[in-house]
C-alpha cells in the first residue's frame, strides 16, 4: 500500500463561475458511502459524478470485514431473529455510554435493515445474516455481509452495480480544491490528474464520501495522540480533507477524539484475525503469558490494551474448534496461508512458542478453567462459562493493535446536510461515512462492531436522495463530455 506523501485540502471563495462542465451531484470518494451515495442519487433520477482518487473503487471498506450491522431485516425474520430499532440504538447509546446523540442514532439504525433491501431489491446484492456468535455489544445477530464475507466483495459488488446503471466514475482523480461563494454554497470542485493537468468541475451538491483522517499523521498527533503511533490499517488516503474543508468552510466538526481500533491484527503479515475466535472462547496473552483484559469488551478498546502490553503485541490463543469457525472467514483463511497461525501441542509449547516463563502459562490457563467452571469470577469481567474450555493442541497468532479508521467528523443532520458552526445548515453539502461524524460517541471504547460501515451506508443513501434532490431543482447542468 503506497503512502500518501502530499496532502492539499482549501476552499476557494469566490462569486459565481462558469465551468466547462458542470454536473447535478459530485460525490467525491467511492468506497462503500460515494458508491451508495451515487446509486441512491441514480434511484432518484438524477446524475451523479463519482470522483476516485485511486485507479479503482476501494477505499477503507474494501480493508475491512464488510459486516454490516441492520436491525428489522428480512434475513433476521427468516432465522427467527426478533430486532428492532429501539433494541439496536439500545445497544449503540450502552456501548457510547449515552454520549452521542440518539435521535441521529435513530436515524441510522431505522435506515438500516431498509437500505440493505433497497441495495438488494434494486440492484441485486446479496447479503447474508451472520450467524454463530453475536458481537461484542450487540444483543441480537444483526451483521450481514456478502457471501464472502469481505469489504472487498461489498466494494465489488457496489461497483458492478454502479458501472451496470451507467453511473459515471472518473477514477485518479484528487480533488483539492472547492470552490464556494461567500455564504458557503459549494459552486464546484477542481480534480488534480496524475500527470498534474487540473480539471474544474461545476456542481449543483457535492457528496463529500472521502472517510476521515486515519492517514494523516498530523491530524492524528493533533486530535488523537494515543494511537497516533500505532499500526495504520486503514486506506492510506484517509487524509483528512473533509475536516480541512470543514475547517475553511466553518461547518460544525465533532467527536474528533473518536476512532476504530482493532486488537487482532496478525504481525508481521498484516492479517486481521477475525473476533469471532474471541467471542467463541479465545483468549489473548500478553509476552510474560498473562491476560491483561476481558476479551469481551470489544475490539476497537482491545487494540489500546494490547497496544499497552510489552512491545505492543498479544498472543491470540484458541483451539482447534475455533480454528474451524474461523476458516469461515477469507481474511482468516489468508493469514493461515501467509504462516501467522501457528500450533502448540499443549500448554509447555505454547509458552516456548510465546517465550513466556512455562510456569506462568500454566498458571494463566489453569485460573482461565477455573472461570470457565464457575469456581472463581475473573477479575476483568469476563463470563467463560458460555462456552467450551480450550483444548489442546492449541492455535495462536502473534497480534497488535492498529487503527482502522477515525469516527469523528463533520456533524450532520437527518438528511446528511452539513451543520455550520453557527447551527445553520449549508445549502447543498453532504457527507456521509467517515467523512461525517459517526455514531461511536468521543473516544475509542464507543465504537460499537459495524459502526463503520453502519454510517457508510445509511449516510450513503440519506446523502445521495437529499444530494438529489437540491441537484435537480439547482442551475446545475450536466453534460456527458467527461474525460
Amino acid at each position: 500500500m503506497n503512502e500518501i506523501t502530499r496532502f492539499k485540502a482549501e476552499v476557494q471563495f469566490g462569486t459565481a463561475r462558469d465551468f466547462p462542465v458542470s454536473v447535478p451531484v459530485i460525490i467525491i470518494g467511492a468506497g462503500a458511502c460515494g458508491l451508495i451515495a451515487a446509486l441512491a442519487t441514480h434511484d432518484a433520477g438524477v446524475e451523479a459524478l463519482l470522483l476516485e482518487r485511486d485507479a479503482q473503487p476501494s477505499g477503507s471498506t474494501a480493508l475491512s470485514s464488510g459486516f454490516i450491522p441492520a436491525c428489522g431485516t428480512r434475513w433476521q425474520a427468516a432465522v427467527g431473529i426478533s430486532d428492532s430499532v429501539e433494541l439496536m440504538v439500545g445497544d449503540i447509546l450502552r456501548k457510547t455510554k449515552a454520549l452521542t446523540d440518539p435521535t441521529y442514532v435513530e436515524v441510522l439504525c431505522r435506515e438500516s435493515g431498509q437500505a440493505l433491501e433497497w441495495l438488494n431489491d434494486s440492484y441485486g446484492l446479496s447479503f447474508n445474516l451472520l450467524t454463530g456468535f453475536t458481537y461484542p455489544g450487540h444483543s441480537v445477530l444483526r451483521m450481514h455481509a456478502m457471501p464472502a464475507r469481505t469489504g472487498r466483495a461489498l466494494i465489488d459488488g457496489l461497483s458492478s452495480a454502479v458501472v451496470d446503471a451507467g453511473i459515471n466514475i472518473v477514477t485518479n482523480a484528487i480533488v483539492e480544491r472547492l470552490f464556494a461563494l461567500p455564504g458557503g454554497r459549494i459552486v464546484g470542485v477542481e480534480v488534480t490528474r496524475p500527470d498534474g493537468t487540473r480539471e474544474s468541475i461545476g456542481c449543483g451538491a457535492l457528496v463529500l464520501a472521502c472517510n476521515g483522517y486515519g492517514g494523516n499523521p498530523q491530524l492524528l498527533r493533533e486530535l488523537i495522540p494515543e494511537i497516533a503511533d500505532a499500526l495504520y490499517f486503514g486506506h492510506p488516503g484517509n487524509q483528512g480533507h473533509a475536516v480541512a474543508w470543514g475547517r475553511a468552510l466553518g461547518a460544525r466538526l465533532d467527536d474528533l477524539g473518536a476512532y476504530q481500533g482493532h486488537g487482532s491484527v496478525a504481525i508481521p503479515h498484516g492479517a486481521l484475525i477475525t473476533w469471532a475466535i474471541m467471542m467463541e472462547g479465545g483468549i489473548q496473552l500478553n509476552i510474560h503469558g498473562d491476560r491483561f483484559s476481558n476479551e469481551h469488551q470489544g475490539y476497537s478498546e482491545q487494540a489500546v490494551a494490547v497496544l499497552d502490553q510489552p512491545g505492543q503485541v498479544a498472543w491470540t490463543v484458541f483451539d482447534e474448534r475455533l480454528h474451524q469457525l474461523a476458516l469461515e472467514f477469507e481474511d482468516y483463511r489468508q493469514a493461515e496461508t501467509a504462516g501467522a497461525v501457528r500450533t502448540a501441542v499443549n500448554s509447555s509449547a505454547l509458552a516456548e512458542t510465546i517465550g513466556a516463563p512455562r510456569g506462568r502459562v500454566a498458571a494463566t490457563l489453569c485460573r482461565y478453567s477455573v472461570y470457565c467452571d464457575g469456581g472463581d469470577t475473573d477479575p476483568y469481567g469476563r463470563d467463560f462459562r458460555n462456552h467450551p474450555q480450550l483444548e489442546p493442541p492449541y492455535r495462536l497468532v502473534k497480534v497488535t493493535g492498529a487503527l482502522f479508521h477515525t469516527q469523528g467528523g463533520l456533524r450532520v443532520d437527518a438528511d446528511a446536510t452539513v451543520l455550520r458552526n453557527d447551527g445553520g445548515r449549508f445549502d447543498n453539502l453532504y457527507a456521509g461515512g467517515g467523512a461525517a461524524r459517526g455514531v461511536s460517541g468521543p473516544a475509542v471504547w464507543g465504537y460499537l462492531s459495524g459502526n463503520g460501515l453502519l454510517s457508510a451506508v445509511t449516510l450513503g443513501r440519506i446523502a445521495g436522495v437529499s444530494a438529489a434532490r437540491v441537484g435537480r431543482d439547482g442551475s446545475a447542468r450536466f453534460q456527458t463530455a467527461i474525460s
